[in-house]
């Protein structure tokens, strides 16, 4: 029998962006895009490969925001880029999830505005 999962398990909605993204991992200093960001987490672009569980730490400003964020995150998934059956092309990038629930409040409440 065949387990059944929510499509959606995420606490925070999630909107599409494009943020350039300074992170440290893999003991180095990179620079990537976001797409999509919630306070929970983000979707980074990199062909960086990283392994889930990965600790990350990002640092990053909301379009026309002031305030510079830097939280620490875990990969919870990474894909690399690939050819899909229509001819298109998978973008790579790793899911993060934002570890520390205190560091991520003004970043929600800067989402708010910024959706609103």
């Amino acid at each position: 029998m065949a387990r059944r999962t929510p499509k959606n398990t995420r606490k925070h909605r999630r909107m599409t962006v494009r943020i350039l993204v300074d992170y440290q991992a893999q003991g180095g200093i990179h620079c990537d895009y976001a797409t999509t960001l919630g306070a929970g987490g983000m979707f980074l672009q990199t062909e960086l490969a990283m392994t889930r569980g990965e600790i990350v730490k990002v640092r990053f400003r909301i379009p026309g925001g002031e305030e510079l964020h830097e939280l620490e995150a875990r990969v919870t998934w990474y894909h690399a880029a690939r050819e899909e059956a229509d001819g298109s092309l998978r973008t790579p990038g790793v899911g993060l999830q934002f570890t520390d629930p205190t560091l991520t409040a003004p970043l929600a409440r800067e989402l708010e505005d910024y959706a609103g």
